[in-house]
């Protein structure tokens, strides 16, 4: 029962340790380098959503290339 008990704290303890190495490094990736949005209405049509309002595409905004101003042209800018 006791090696149960520090079986389980182990496990724990491992958990909590990669959650905090985790999720720093997710959050720097998705706020410096690229982040998933989604594209919902007709505004970007027929480029994107061509199945209309009900149908919804995911898109991955790469932030790299507006750092290094690298946008060229037929790219899709996103502003928030």
């Amino acid at each position: 029962m006791a090696q149960a008990q520090g079986l389980g704290k182990r496990y724990i303890k491992a958990f909590f340790k990669g959650f905090f190495v985790a999720v720093p490094v997710t959050v720097t990736f998705l706020d410096r380098v690229a982040c998933v949005a989604r594209v919902e209405g007709a505004s970007m049509q027929p480029s994107l959503n061509p199945g209309g309002r009900q149908a919804s595409d995911v898109v991955l905004l790469n932030q790299w290339s507006i750092r290094n101003y690298d946008v060229q042209r037929g790219d899709i800018v996103s502003l928030v």
